[in-house]
């Protein structure tokens, strides 16, 4: 398809147009766990199979699921520029006690998305102490081993909420106004899914009127456009943000 290169996108780039040009197109495969960027529907058409690059990435988006969550309930960025500030040098007693911090044990952790990485993130959150449950956006997906739950449900009933699933017909602009109004105030969002999945615009407005927390490493168009209404939040400290490093 013309010149090779490294593509990284969430746009779609193997299109009706392309696959037609391919006259003898009987395989794509993606060098990536999504695969939002293939028009999925006409390839099936077409009989033209697609392949992904299942369960590399499990260890590495678990991994930066907890970091964003930890860092946020645990207010980090606060403890981090209070030492550094040379606070602490100045104190009269030996910690620091005017902001709290929380603990995962206890809390209700919903998964959206309880695949391969989905279920990863439960036995972590388990471990952690966590009551886990989880939303199928298919409505296909069962688990014996933890409570399912409507969307409504785990929204307004958890106290973190962590998104795992692909951006699809189920999943495109899930979570937008409506949802998020649905949480609780300080509960947390974190989404190392796709950025298609939440409404960015509806999430900084939470996050300044609502009160909520999120950490966010995927937005809808990547790189990040210098627009995008997260980097213009009010109350910065209520948002982590990585440059789509979860894979």
């Amino acid at each position: 398809i013309g010149d090779a290169k490294i593509v990284l996108t969430n746009k779609v780039l193997i299109d009706k147009e392309v696959m037609d040009a391919c006259t003898n197109l009987g395989l794509i495969c993606v060098t990536a766990t999504g695969m939002n960027n293939v028009d999925l529907v006409y390839a099936h058409e077409k009989g033209i199979r697609v392949k992904n690059v299942a369960g590399y990435s499990t260890a590495s988006v678990t991994q930066t699921t907890f970091t964003l969550a930890l860092y946020l309930i645990g207010q980090m960025a606060y403890y981090d520029a209070y030492v550094k500030s040379g606070s602490w040098v100045k104190s009269d007693i030996f910690t620091h006690i005017e902001r709290p911090f929380g603990e995962i044990k206890g809390k209700k952790w919903g998964i959206i998305g309880l695949g391969t990485i989905g279920k990863e993130v439960a036995k972590v959150a388990s471990a952690f102490g966590a009551q886990v449950v989880y939303f199928s956006a298919s409505g296909a997906n069962n688990d014996p081993h933890y409570e399912r739950l409507e969307l409504e449900a785990l929204m307004r009933g958890c106290d973190i909420v962590s998104i795992h699933a692909p951006l699809n017909e189920h999943t495109k602009g899930l979570i937008g106004e409506k949802e998020l109004s649905w949480m609780k105030k300080g509960a947390l969002l974190v989404n190392v899914g796709r950025g298609g999945i939440v409404d960015e615009k509806a999430l900084a407005y939470a996050i300044d009127t609502h009160g909520i927390y999120a950490g966010i490493d995927v937005v809808g168009i990547e790189p990040m456009e210098e627009g995008n209404p997260l980097l213009h939040v009010k109350h910065a400290h209520r948002l982590a943000m990585s440059p789509h490093i979860a894979w």
